[in-house]
């Protein structure tokens, strides 16, 4: 038996005790079954923060910050809120996950695949993300302060309200696809 239908049992079983003891009707032991389970049970849709890296994985609010992921494979991962302050994911393949709010502050990520991501509000803030590959992710509120995007493309990237703040552009290749930022393009693409 599941860990969690094992545990609504219970609850329902000491309820039940319960009521009969203060002789309620059965419409009010459920209803005292329900609210008991909603305080007092483990969360259901928490992530495993300890499970191995692998597509699909659940980190959702996990912190991983100074941990070295290295060229690991988390395709369509949920990353919400998650956090990977001064983490390493060098060569690593984040393509297709859902990082919305994640921060990645002072992370180094060069060569990082984050191919059609959500990465709305997500904080990139000082973060080595050169050579890296954003076609196709929305990146719309994200924070780039900083940022070195040397060599990234962001080839049909959504960057409405991402603040590039001295973010450096210098040879990425911008949204249209078909324009490469010159040399010192530093918050904007010259």
């Amino acid at each position: 038996m599941h860990p969690q239908v094992r545990f609504l049992t219970l609850v329902v079983a000491v309820t039940e005790k319960m009521a009969k003891s203060m002789q309620m009707k059965s419409k009010s032991v459920l209803k005292l079954a329900l609210f008991s389970s909603l305080f007092f049970s483990p969360s259901i849709a928490q992530a495993a923060c300890t499970d191995p890296p692998e597509p699909g994985v659940d980190w959702k609010r996990c912190l991983f910050n100074g941990d070295s992921l290295n060229g690991v494979d988390l395709q369509n991962a949920r990353l919400r809120d998650a956090s990977f302050f001064r983490a390493e994911l060098i060569e690593s393949n984040l393509t297709g996950s859902d990082a919305f709010r994640a921060k990645f502050v002072n992370a180094v990520m060069t060569s990082v695949q984050f191919e059609s991501a959500k990465l709305s509000e997500a904080d990139f803030t000082k973060a080595d993300l050169r050579d890296a590959s954003f076609v196709g992710s929305d990146m719309r509120r994200a924070k780039l302060n900083r940022a070195n995007l040397r060599g990234a493309d962001l080839t049909n990237a959504r960057l409405q309200g991402a603040d590039l703040t001295r973010a450096d552009l210098s040879g990425a290749t911008w949204t249209t696809g078909n324009k490469v930022c010159a040399e010192g393009s530093i918050g904007r693409c010259n």
